[in-house]
């Protein structure tokens, strides 16, 4: 080959700082990040997390000192989990106005009323047995747990969520919601369906930071099996229709090729979530010098976002976002 004939360069612009971030296809903003914080029932408790270091469990009364970093940060927007004192067959806490998610949307939207608030609907951090629903001898009995699923969104709203995020799994679940909403006047009330949630091994963390790991059994009879990319689409498909405003995939790392699928078959926004076992890996290997934490959790996040997300829910939303301020990420 005659080099000199050679017309395309694509090295060309790649040639300094400035070329790359002008012509950069994938662009990654504060505004996309959602941060998951959880939030417990008692007093001035501020808990760290053993198996997501660096996390915390909070009391109402000491959200503020979480809630302050978020927003110094520039991140505007959290994702609220409820941690109840009490547990029982059908998730009471999960719907009660004086539950701690209810309490936590009254006194953040009291004191922080600048950021967004988001709250995942689910039974399983609220039922003695820890699955996600009602249960019908040692299943989930799908439409006995659609009512609740929906009675707990309402509340949630009504205490001030600014959107819900069911993840329960459910079949019906966006459709109960969306038509109790609708029923109460809460007809501009988004919905951030968890529509495509694995039934993955990367959730541990997160189940030991919520006690929400299943007495017995296990929760592939209603989460996805991870073998399957075609199903994805039909469950996506099914909370579209249902009325859902954007659309989720859980988790993200290892399902990049879902989150794109998602993106290129639905008009509506796709997020990701990056969740606890990715962060707890990135976070171990760190720890022990094996990698460059920063500049892994950029890559990953840039990875998500070039899959065709549009939001992401991390746990590395405040160092990301510190990160785009530095120019590592943007």
């Amino acid at each position: 080959m005659d080099v000199s004939q050679m017309l395309t360069r694509p090295r060309r612009l790649r040639g300094n700082p400035l070329i790359r971030g002008m012509v950069r296809e994938t662009r990654v903003s504060k505004a996309s990040l959602i941060y998951p914080l959880f939030v417990r029932d008692g007093e001035n408790i501020l808990e760290p997390i053993p198996s997501l270091d660096g996390q915390l469990r909070c009391s109402v009364d000491r959200l503020g000192d979480i809630l302050e970093d978020v927003a110094k940060a520039g991140v505007s927007s959290v994702m609220f989990f409820g941690l109840p004192d009490h547990k029982d067959e059908v998730g009471n806490q999960a719907y009660a106005e004086d539950g701690v998610v209810q309490r936590a949307l009254r006194w953040a939207k009291e004191r922080y009323p600048e950021l967004y608030y988001i709250t995942d609907v689910c039974m399983c951090e609220y039922t003695s047995h820890g699955h996600c629903g009602v249960l019908c001898g040692q299943k989930v009995d799908n439409d006995k747990t659609l009512p609740l699923i929906a009675k707990t969104a309402l509340s949630h709203v009504q205490a001030g969520a600014d959107m819900v995020a069911p993840s329960d799994m459910m079949d019906g679940r966006i459709l109960a919601i969306r038509q109790e909403l609708d029923q109460h006047g809460y007809i501009d009330t988004p919905i951030l369906s968890y529509a495509v949630k694995y039934a993955s091994a990367f959730y541990g963390p997160f189940r030991e930071a919520a006690g929400s790991a299943p007495a017995f059994g296990d929760r592939k009879g209603y989460q996805m099996d991870f073998h399957n990319r075609k199903e994805a689409l039909k469950e996506a498909a099914l909370d579209v229709q249902e009325g859902a405003d954007i659309l989720m995939v859980k988790p993200a790392m290892s399902y990049l090729d879902i989150v794109r699928e998602v993106a290129d078959n639905f008009n509506l926004p796709v997020a990701a979530y990056s969740v606890s076992g990715e962060y707890a890996m990135i976070k171990s290997a760190a720890k022990a010098g094996l990698i460059d934490e920063a500049a892994v959790v950029c890559e990953a996040a840039t990875g998500v976002f070039r899959a065709g997300a549009s939001i992401l829910l991390t746990y590395y939303a405040k160092e990301l976002a510190r990160w785009i301020d530095e120019g590592r990420i943007g």
